[in-house]
Parts: C-alpha cells; sequence; structure tokens
C-alpha cells in the first residue's frame, strides 16, 4: 500500500491522472454540445424552389414553402440555383419544369418535377434530402391519387372502402428526377476520407509542434534568437511539405481511383493544413509551455465539429459555426470535398487556409519574442 501512495505521489503519475479525467470532460462536453445540434438544427438547412409552371407549379410551390422545415428560397434562374447547390450554399434544388401541368393532364401522363442534390457534401445533408423527396414524392402522389379519385367518383354513390381501392389502384402521377451531382465512390471510408486526413495532419502537428518549440528554445541561446527561429520555420515547412506524402500515399494506394493530378492538388492543400497547424499549436506551447496539452487537445476536440464533416455549417451550434470561419480543418475538408468528389469554393477555402497559415506565423513570431527575453532574464536570476 506504502508503494502504491508512492507512485499516486509521483509527479508523473498525477499528471497523467489529470489528462485522464481533463480528457474524459473536455470530450464528453465538446461532443454532447456539438452532436445536440443534430435533429434539432435541420430546419437549417436550405432548399431552393425553381417553378418554371405558372398553373398548378405555383400551387405546389406555395404548399411546398409552408410544408418543407427548412429555408426556403424561390430564384427564378435554375443555373444560378445549381451555382449555389454547387457551393454548398443550399443543399437541394426542386425544379417544377414548364409542362408539368401539360404532362400531368394527359390521360396516362406523369408529371416530371426535378430534384436536384449535391453529393459532395456531409452524409447527414445528403441523407436527409433524400428522405425529404421520399417524402414529397408519396404525399404528392397520394394527393393526385384523391384529386383523381374524387374526379371520377364525383356524382356516384360508392362505399368508402370502394373509393380508397380506388384510390390505391391509380398509377403515380408524379416522376420524381433525381438529379446526383459530384457523386462520391461507395462506402463510408471514401465519405469521410476528407475527415481523418485532415484529422491525422492536425495530430501530427499537434506532437511534432510541442517538440519543435522545446528545439527552438533549447538552441536560440547557441544560434540567436532570430536565426533560431527561421532555421526551426525552415525545417517546419520541409517537415509539413514531405510527411503528408506518407498518409495520402496510403490511402491513394489503397483506394485507387484518382488521377496524379488530383493527388498533387491533395497533398499540397494537407502539407499547407500541417504548416498551418503546426503555427497554431506553437502558439500555446510559447505561451503555456508544457500546459498547452490542455488548450491543444480542447481545440482539436472543437473542430471535429467545426470542420464540417459530419454536419454542414449552417446545422452547427452558434458557438462552433462562428469557430469554423477561423478552424484549419473547416478549410481543409472543405477543399478536399471539392478535389475528391467536387463542389464549388476551392478558391476560397484555400485563401482561407493560406490566410490562416500565415497569421498564425505572425502571432507565433511575436509570441516567441514576448517570451524569450523573459525567459532569458529569469535564467540569468536563477544564474
Amino acid at each position: 500500500m506504502k508503494n502504491i501512495v508512492t507512485f499516486l505521489k509521483n509527479k508523473s503519475v498525477i499528471g497523467g491522472i489529470t489528462m485522464v479525467l481533463f480528457y474524459q470532460v473536455v470530450f464528453i462536453l465538446i461532443f454532447m454540445t456539438g452532436y445536440s445540434a443534430i435533429p434539432k438544427n435541420m430546419n437549417e438547412l436550405s432548399i431552393a424552389i425553381v417553378n418554371e409552371d405558372q398553373t398548378s407549379g405555383k400551387e405546389i410551390s406555395a404548399s411546398l414553402q409552408k410544408q418543407l422545415p427548412f429555408h426556403i428560397s424561390t430564384p427564378t434562374s435554375l443555373d444560378q440555383a445549381k451555382k449555389d447547390l454547387d457551393d454548398r450554399e443550399i443543399h437541394m434544388i426542386i425544379h417544377i419544369p414548364q409542362d408539368f401541368t401539360q404532362q400531368l393532364s394527359k390521360q396516362d401522363g406523369k408529371g416530371k418535377m426535378d430534384f436536384f442534390v449535391n453529393q459532395s457534401n456531409p452524409a447527414m445533408v445528403t441523407s436527409t434530402m433524400q428522405s425529404v423527396i421520399t417524402q414529397i414524392t408519396t404525399n404528392m402522389n397520394q394527393q393526385f391519387a384523391v384529386q383523381t379519385a374524387e374526379g371520377i367518383l364525383k356524382g356516384a354513390h360508392v362505399p368508402d372502402d370502394q373509393a380508397k381501392q380506388l384510390a390505391a389502384s391509380i398509377p403515380a402521377k408524379l416522376d420524381a428526377n433525381i438529379v446526383d451531382s459530384n457523386p462520391t465512390p461507395p462506402g463510408m471510408h471514401n465519405q469521410m476520407a476528407p475527415f481523418f486526413l485532415s484529422m491525422v495532419s492536425y495530430v501530427g502537428a499537434m506532437i511534432f509542434s510541442m517538440m519543435m518549440v522545446g528545439a527552438m528554445n533549447a538552441l536560440k541561446g547557441k544560434m540567436g534568437l532570430w536565426q533560431a527561429f527561421w532555421a526551426s520555420h525552415a525545417t517546419t515547412a520541409i517537415v509539413a511539405l514531405l510527411a503528408p506524402l506518407v498518409g495520402l500515399g496510403i490511402y491513394f494506394l489503397v483506394q485507387g481511383g484518382y488521377g496524379p493530378a488530383i493527388f498533387v492538388k491533395v497533398w499540397l492543400t494537407h502539407s499547407l493544413e500541417l504548416f498551418a497547424a503546426i503555427e497554431f499549436m506553437s502558439i500555446f506551447s510559447l505561451l503555456l509551455k508544457d500546459k498547452a496539452i490542455f488548450a491543444n487537445i480542447t481545440l482539436m476536440l472543437i473542430q471535429t465539429i467545426s470542420s464540417g464533416a459530419v454536419m454542414s455549417q449552417s446545422v452547427m451550434p452558434g458557438f462552433y459555426r462562428a469557430l469554423s470561419h477561423v478552424s484549419i480543418m473547416f478549410y481543409t475538408v472543405q477543399t478536399d470535398l471539392s478535389l475528391f468528389f467536387g463542389g464549388g469554393k476551392l478558391g476560397e477555402h484555400l485563401t482561407g487556409l493560406i490566410i490562416l497559415a500565415l497569421a498564425f506565423t505572425v502571432i507565433v513570431a511575436l509570441s516567441f519574442a514576448f517570451v524569450s527575453p523573459k525567459e532569458d532574464r529569469a535564467l540569468k536570476q536563477t544564474a
């Protein structure tokens, strides 16, 4: 028992216990607050209804706007709506063609309604939109069947049971034409590839940043303050450029199906991500020293939600949505979605990642300049 107490008093063991407890508390709090948005915030998704039919299409459009529990827009241009869909500004387009009523009024005709869905989105978004399409198709076919049955039975005295059977036997009048853009290869591992490829770079950056800051502080006395700073950053740039080749090489070799051009673009994206993440977490390593792990783990877990890999930005709780605008993983995941599967705003997301990398580098330089003189004075006083 005495030996056990001795171990429990050891600083390393106390530190280990602290990390075990800290990780549990932070992980559970972040994930409970973050993922509580599903399904609570699903009504924040957006659907565009483009109606080109000036007869029954107007009524259907108005009815859908009232019934669907989402943000509804009614653009007049289908091309503009398609661009917004590609940019992930909206999550589905419901298109009512100009000849919808004409086709519907034919004896054996069907009214075709187009549903455009961008598959280059979190699985939660695409599955929700698919459910909405099924629900709309079912409800409208039931409504058309009832209207047809009422027309047939008008003036006739038919029992309710027979009327229901007649309505059920009426063929579906709505032809749901689902148009999937930017399709993803089958398999959850492909859908989640942008997330876990970003995650492995970020976790690696967290460990590397602590070691690099330690080396920079150890060598600045020998090299000089700014010589050590620039040499460490040159080393970081080389590591950031080469390290992603290992993980990406494994993924592309196992998965296959992507050309060299996609590989190079994804590689350079994750090199930029790795550099930005190292710079970001070096700020806390400089300012908080060995306690930086607490800040870095917390921010990493927050970014697993604000990355937009599991839920779209519009669905995120306000805190996570705000942080997504300065999240390294958000810009990386969104860039990967566009590179792997297709989608817009590629330049915008890459620009965001570059701006973050530059901003964090400047903050690291300021932190290094601020902390180093204090450390030097402390060392002189100790000596």
